[in-house]
């Protein structure tokens, strides 16, 4: 079986936790903690980095940061994984999901703004496959409202529009450092901080509500509880994992981009005679190779595919249901005008494994495999 994902190993990864161990700091805020946090500031040029447990967390610190409050609502696409939204149900907000453009899958940057309403909040922007959503105009819509705008760039380490690092962008940015992302350490995240004036207050939310940072600098004599927070710090043994996969941050882009490269080629002609439809990155948008999807005909014709992959000894997957179909998603949301192609396009999508150091012989087969499906039809 060709599985469809198999997490990083760059090869430091033991010796960093070792190095971890032997500092006897392993909670958060460790050396390792502030060697991943100066990485990505001194890379993505962003104004402050935090280490967190999950983007998940990330999520939620964004929601504190912008005061969300019971009543508010909050413009999202529905095509995204549930921690966009639930981070911000949890403080009372109700979701307002928009239909997505159907060649990126990102929200459609042109619906946004018959969404906004006297309680709009902000907007949550997910950018899907490491492919980045229109920015320029999402955040000339969000001055214009006065909105916060943050960048769900889970998927987007390493990604850029138009030479600027996703989650970089807009307020506040929040990455993933799960398993099947590009850069790991298991579970993992950051919290990207672009807004000076929020700066203060993230490192008081992630130290539990307390200004403890502040006392580790040596800037108080002791630190207290002074505003709401929780346990939003990443462990250093942890970070030390993440560490060895920063360092060699250049080589993993451009060994997925190779594969992703040569799945395009390979799959081309099918997309040519209108079997399929393969991904698609404006020209303002330089991607990281994070996955690989097809889009087939309909659900039964995607169904048949995923399972004569299986079949064949790959493991692909079909990508999220959306949230405003779903049980929660009705109960803490609504679908801003009319649902085009969220609901169409995500019955007809279909992920296909992509990992580093994958083989080029695997990518072909699977190649070979998904053409013979079309031959046979």
């Amino acid at each position: 079986m060709i599985p469809f994902n198999v997490p990083p190993i760059t090869g430091n990864e033991i010796y960093y936790i070792e190095k971890s161990l032997r500092t006897q700091k392993l909670s958060g805020g460790g050396p390792f903690t502030k060697k991943c946090e100066e990485w990505f500031e001194r890379n993505f040029k962003c104004k402050k980095t935090l280490l967190v447990p999950s983007c998940t967390h990330a999520l939620e610190m964004a929601a504190m940061l912008i005061d969300v409050k019971e009543g508010d609502e909050i413009i999202m696409p529905s095509y995204t994984f549930v921690s966009t939204a639930n981070a911000f149900v949890i403080r009372g907000a109700k979701i307002v999901f928009v239909d997505i453009r159907p060649d990126t899958m990102n929200i459609d940057e042109n619906r946004i703004e018959s969404a906004i309403t006297e309680k709009t909040k902000a907007i949550v922007v997910v950018h899907y496959a490491g492919v980045a959503c229109e920015m320029d105009q999402i955040m000339k819509i969000a001055s214009k409202y006065n909105l916060y705008v943050i960048e769900d760039a889970a998927q987007g380490v390493m990604s850029t529009y138009k030479g600027r690092a996703l989650g970089t962008i807009g307020h506040i940015g929040c990455y993933s450092f799960h398993e099947t992302k590009n850069y790991t350490c298991g579970e993992g995240g950051a919290i990207l901080i672009n807004d000076p004036a929020m700066i203060e207050r993230a490192e008081i939310i992630r130290e539990k509500g307390t200004d403890r940072s502040k006392f580790f600098r040596g800037q108080i004599d002791k630190y207290t509880w002074i505003d709401i927070g929780s346990s939003y710090l990443l462990n250093d043994i942890s970070a030390a994992f993440l560490y060895a996969q920063l360092e060699k941050a250049q080589e993993i882009n451009q060994d997925r981009l190779t594969t992703w490269n040569l799945y395009y080629a390979n799959l081309k002609g099918l997309q040519e005679e209108g079997c399929i439809e393969l991904p698609y990155v404006p020209e303002e948008c330089k991607h990281n190779g994070h996955l690989f999807y097809i889009k087939t005909a309909c659900l039964k014709e995607q169904e048949d595919l995923i399972k004569y992959l299986k079949d064949n000894g790959i493991m692909a997957v079909f990508h999220y249901v959306p949230l405003h179909s779903s049980k929660a998603g009705t109960q803490y949301g609504r679908f801003s005008g009319i649902d085009l192609y969220t609901t169409s396009h995500s019955e007809r999508l279909i992920r296909l494994p992509l990992y580093y150091q994958m083989s080029p012989r695997h990518v072909t087969y699977i190649c070979d495999v998904i053409k013979t499906f079309y031959e046979k039809r």
